[in-house]
């Protein structure tokens, strides 16, 4: 039987040959898409508003460091160089694809209305957010309200203002974000008049990217064989459709956001925390969420590029399923780390596969994830320099999420664990019992609840 990776190359090349394979530039007109990129373009397509997921990232300067001409410079020169930033993913027949497009990325000066801040702008334009365009967008937001400080921080930095960096993510995976940041700077320390790459430089990148793309399919072929296909079958037999919420949605919040959040700064252990632990501690959280006897599936992103292939901007991580069973008695970290290991070792089946997998043994799981978690290293995140000062990176809380909750562990000199959750799912106090029951389990008590 083939597999749904080879499937799927299939009608891509069909399509890819309907078309007559290139642009009037020679280029090719459509490229195809890694599994992570099927789950994303698919899950848009199911979206009733087309709505894709985004990926920001929010960089408070002081007031009047950005120049915006010069900085859209910089960003197109990035487009020009990097398919995935002038590629729109589209369904066609069915086929998930990515269509190349001009290298167009809109970098736009955000008025605040009375009474917003530059948190509040910034959440206005990524929920108005066009599904149609650039899959890279840039927003400047003056910050402060009414004369009072905002996200910028204490009085004595003077007026700041906050730059959002946003991409769908179909075009980018973590491993992008540092380098996109880092040749953001770049381009922008250059100039206005500095030269865009070649030509050839692009040409060279595409076959480079379409190269990369074909080798991670040709990874998730292998990956999606009869036998990862009975582990992970066997492995999900027992998830189900969404938990409901122990105590169930939010009442009318007071600032009237879709999501509430809740963070933690404590000492990083000397050995560092490791993954299976950050599991148990979510095992903990969705214990508080859902109550017990329930198999949540949690999300977390691993992988990298496929050997061979060159370092190239794209989504490429998988989403791999970890069943979180709760209540169900005591779970030795030995026992955790031992079912993790061996998920790595069928990590790289592709998601829509996994999701077949289950259901074929019977599951009757949709592919909907209950939780996410997704860890980064402090030190290995460039900052991001435009004409010699440094932003610094911020949160901007109370945006839609895609899931009922999500952790994000940031690990460096001290562990930063944040969480967030849908108000529609959760109430802030089981969401905030939850963000207690994750941080008990990695040792130390809640705080910082926003």
């Amino acid at each position: 039987m083939h597999s749904i990776t080879s499937q799927y190359l299939a009608r891509f090349r069909r399509l890819d040959d309907g078309v007559g394979g290139a642009d009037s530039d020679g280029a090719p007109a459509l490229l195809p898409v890694t599994g992570a990129q099927r789950r994303f373009v698919l899950v848009r397509a199911m979206d009733p508003a087309g709505r894709p997921d985004l990926v920001p990232m929010f960089f408070s300067f002081p007031r009047g460091t950005v120049d915006l001409a010069r900085l859209a410079a910089a960003a197109r020169r990035l487009a020009v160089l990097h398919p995935v930033l002038r590629a729109r993913p589209e369904v066609l027949r069915g086929t998930p694809v990515l269509r190349l497009g001009p290298p167009e990325v809109p970098v736009t000066r955000v008025s605040r209305v009375p009474g917003e801040d530059a948190a509040a702008a910034l959440r206005r334009v990524l929920c108005d957010w066009a599904p149609q365009g650039a899959p890279l967008r840039l927003f400047l937001a003056a910050d402060g309200l009414d004369g009072a400080e905002g996200q910028g921080g204490p009085g004595a930095e003077g007026p700041r203002e906050v730059l959002a960096v946003v991409l769908e993510h179909t075009a980018c995976d973590g491993q992008s974000l540092n380098r996109i940041v880092e040749e953001l700077g770049a381009a922008y320390a250059a100039g206005r008049a500095a030269d865009g790459p070649s030509p050839a430089d692009a040409a060279a990148e595409l076959d480079a990217y379409r190269e990369a793309v074909l080798l991670q399919l040709a990874a998730e072929d292998r990956a999606g064989s009869p036998a990862a296909m009975a582990y992970w079958g066997d492995r999900l037999r027992a998830v189900g459709e969404r938990a409901r919420s122990a105590n169930g949605p939010q009442s009318l919040a007071r600032d009237g956001l879709p999501s509430g959040s809740a963070e933690r700064r404590m000492p990083a252990p000397e050995a560092g925390t490791s993954f299976p632990q950050l599991l148990d501690a979510c095992r903990a959280a969705a214990e508080a969420l859902y109550g017990k006897g329930h198999v949540v599936p949690l999300g977390y992103p691993w992988g990298g590029r496929p050997p061979g292939a060159a370092p190239v901007l794209g989504c490429f991580l998988n989403t791999v399923v970890f069943p979180t069973a709760t209540g169900t008695g005591p779970v030795t970290p030995e026992e955790t780390a031992g079912a993790w290991w061996d998920d790595l070792d069928h990590a790289g089946t592709p998601f829509d596969a996994v999701v077949h997998a289950a259901r074929a043994a019977g599951s009757g799981w949709r592919g909907g994830l209950d939780g996410l978690l997704t860890v980064d290293d402090a030190r290995r995140r460039p900052p991001l320099r435009l004409g010699g000062v440094t932003g610094r990176e911020i949160h901007i809380d109370g945006r839609a999420v895609r899931g009922p909750f999500a952790v994000s562990v940031t690990q460096g000199p001290e562990l930063r664990l944040r969480m967030v959750w849908d108000r529609a799912v959760h109430s802030d106090g089981t969401a905030e019992a939850a963000f207690a029951a994750l941080t008990g389990a990695l040792g130390s008590p809640a705080a910082a609840v926003g």
